[in-house]
């Protein structure tokens, strides 16, 4: 008989209150409906579903989530074990013959993937299987079953990935390989300071710090056959192979014309020609220079580069400019030509703009760290100057390459020979 008093209550319990206490199922009615749907939500978030399968009737029980898994109407029930192989991609049915071998023959466990084909798609199971023993043997097989294909989907476009990473470093790889045999090939590096008459040079090529951004600059300092000295130094636009290919064509160029003996500005308006009518598309940067060891006259030209900088006493300081325009840009504009004499303990510092340009700077503000850097090269030791040098500007620009040509006059070298 039900207390409609209450225990402690001094009022008599309402008929609408007692018929909602009666109405409630008991608590563990209630318990049951609570795990049911925490499992249901579990199934979603697993994507994974139980089926259990009888061995000795043959009937089935899936959860609702097996069916969704395998796109079934429940209606048209659960899929029989012996009828399972027919659902199958026809590649897996070995792994799922092995399963069911291995479950009605054995009493652990086991596991398999295999693929289905839901309306026009492939789908990625994983079923785990155990025996349900007695003592006469399997009465039945119990399973998980997990669709998935959105996880083996991600480890195939992981695996792409991965794949495609390594190709393209070992692609960049064997083009840096290429590009620093050709640059070797076509202009070497120097190693330490080159002794020509009377001077003492050094030279940097600094590229950028990005391992594949390798770029058109380049120097050359020779002797001529009359007893002059060539000094050039220039950068191609563009990076990589192109850059490169170009480069060494507009350098080899001016090897050649320079045997004319011809002014630098006179080369300067040949190489022009060259870069307008066979480099199209390409720009240059390029100064050209003759220095007589033998009166320091250091004759000389560029092509939308910055000037040199000028080192004397401890102060330093760019050379007056002669006109030029950029390689390729036109070809209606001459060269100028300036001349400057030289002292001994001089130092000269050709340099491309790679070495004062940065996207976080004014190029001014470059080029005057750069002069402050260069008072304290030391004519006689121009190579740790250098090194110096770039330190003191801020390293490596990152975005390009440099090259640097130093020359001290008076320090070191031989002796300077004999004109004819």
């Amino acid at each position: 008989m039900v207390d409609v008093w209450g225990s402690h209550q001094r009022r008599p319990m309402s008929a609408a209150d007692l018929l909602r206490r009666l109405a409630q199922p008991p608590a563990a009615e209630r318990d049951a409906e609570l795990l049911a749907a925490r499992l249901a939500h579990a199934e979603r978030l697993g994507n994974m579903g139980w089926a259990e399968w009888n061995l000795h009737t043959g009937a089935a029980t899936w959860s609702d989530h097996v069916y969704l898994i395998f796109g079934r109407d429940r209606d048209d029930g659960p899929i029989h074990l012996p009828d399972l192989p027919k659902h199958v991609e026809p590649g897996d049915l070995d792994a799922l013959d092995r399963l069911l071998w291995s479950v009605v023959q054995g009493e652990e466990p086991v596991q398999a993937e295999f693929r289905i084909r839901r309306g026009a798609e492939l789908r990625n199971l994983r079923v785990v299987l155990e025996p349900l023993m007695t003592p006469g043997g399997p009465e039945g097989v119990h399973g998980v079953v997990q669709d998935i294909t959105g996880r083996r989907r991600a480890e195939r476009i992981m695996s792409e990935s991965r794949r495609q990473l390594l190709e393209a470093r070992e692609k960049a790889a064997e083009e840096r390989h290429v590009m620093l045999a050709l640059r070797e090939a076509i202009l070497p590096e120097p190693v330490g300071c080159l002794d020509l008459p009377c001077t003492r040079i050094a030279v940097r090529y600094v590229p950028a710090e990005k391992t594949s951004n390798l770029g058109g600059d380049w120097f050359e300092a020779a002797a001529l056959p009359d007893g002059r000295m060539l000094l050039a130094i220039g950068d191609v636009s563009g990076h990589g192979l192109p850059a490169i290919a170009h480069m060494a064509q507009l350098r080899h160029a001016l090897i050649g014309l320079t045997m004319t003996g011809e002014p630098p500005n006179r080369l300067l308006a040949w190489l022009n020609e060259l870069v307008m009518h066979r480099l199209r598309e390409t720009t240059a940067t390029a100064i050209i220079g003759h220095l007589d060891p033998a009166n320091r006259n250091f004759t000389w030209g560029q092509a939308g580069n910055l000037a040199p900088i000028l080192v004397r006493d401890g102060v330093a300081g760019p050379l007056s400019q002669p006109k030029g325009v950029l390689l390729g840009a036109t070809g209606d504009q001459p060269y100028g030509l300036a001349s400057t004499a030289l002292r001994d303990g001089d130092v000269l510092l050709l340099f491309t703009d790679g070495l004062v340009e940065r996207r976080t700077r004014d190029i001014d503000e470059g080029l005057a760290l750069a002069t402050a850097a260069a008072c304290e090269l030391p004519g006689h030791d121009l190579d740790a100057g250098l090194d110096r040098l770039l330190t003191g500007i801020g390293g490596p620009n990152p975005e390009d390459d440099a090259c640097l040509l130093a020359v001290g006059l008076g320090v070191g070298g031989r002796p300077a020979g004999v004109r004819p």
